[in-house]
């Protein structure tokens, strides 16, 4: 499956949505979670092949040659159109997702497979608390569209400076907290639990959300966890990604840090 660019553009200076569509969609279909993605496909500079390409073709070539995939939230899928809607974190040249966000131009074609996903929020919690940065802003976003209406929604999300901010919307009652780390060098894993922390107590069942940079998202789940704001069984926390560490590097750890915040004591 592949989409062709429709659009793309900054909504911030690091978050391009691009916009897909055309023929190579017409089998794709969103499934019932708020936070679902698709895998995408970038393809390195040395590649002997364009989108569309064949998977035993592609993992018959040198590792320097194949694509490398990475997930990517679906902001949006307008079926009547037949139009899928990726925010893309982009930083410059640092990784192959933003890198290929930030130069996409009409016309420029996406392999992708799914979409997948995991989390919606529980129908039946009194309200909402959803934390990240701007890697996990698309998939706030989206779940923010999905709560109840009339319930209460917080939001917390770390980008690093006013720029970043955009504008949210939910059926919720919805408030939003944007924490800037512009001018901060160091206790940069703490920002989000800190935030997180100084909120009213929440009453009521707690329906929460938190993604995006690996140690700050543990540091959040710790603060949840460990002060009793949202049972175990109601939390969605997930690492993108590892301030310090490329895609690649990050990968090969994800695996045993996530067994490691599983078992981070919490009482």
């Amino acid at each position: 499956m592949y989409g062709e660019v429709v659009s793309a553009r900054r909504l911030t200076p690091h978050l391009v949505r691009v916009v897909l569509g055309g023929p190579g969609l017409d089998d794709f279909v969103l499934g019932e979670d708020a936070d679902q993605y698709v895998n995408c496909f970038f393809l390195p500079d040395a590649a002997p092949y364009s989108v569309p390409f064949e998977d035993e073709v592609v993992r018959a070539l040198p590792r320097e040659q194949r694509p490398f995939p990475r997930r990517i939230t679906v902001r949006a899928w307008d079926a009547e159109r037949r139009e899928l809607t990726l925010d893309i974190a982009a930083h410059g040249d640092v990784g192959y997702a933003g890198r290929w966000a930030a130069r996409a131009r009409a016309g420029d074609r996406l392999q992708l497979r799914g979409p997948a996903g995991g989390y919606r929020p529980h129908a039946d919690a009194d309200s909402y608390l959803f934390v990240g940065d701007e890697s996990a802003l698309p998939a706030i976003a989206a779940c923010a569209e999905a709560v109840p209406a009339g319930r209460r929604v917080v939001v917390v999300v770390e980008v690093e400076d006013a720029a970043g901010e955009v504008e949210l919307g939910s059926p919720g009652e919805l408030e939003v907290h944007w924490v800037h780390r512009a001018g901060r060098h160091d206790g940069l894993d703490d920002l989000l639990a800190e935030a997180v922390a100084a909120l009213p107590r929440p009453a009521g069942v707690v329906s929460a959300f938190v993604h995006g940079e690996a140690a700050e998202t543990r540091a959040v789940r710790r603060v949840l966890l460990r002060e009793g704001l949202v049972e175990q069984e109601r939390l969605s926390c997930s690492p993108y990604w590892r301030r310090g560490m490329d895609d690649e590097a990050w990968r090969a750890v994800k695996a045993a840090w996530v067994r490691e915040t599983a078992a981070d004591p919490v009482g």
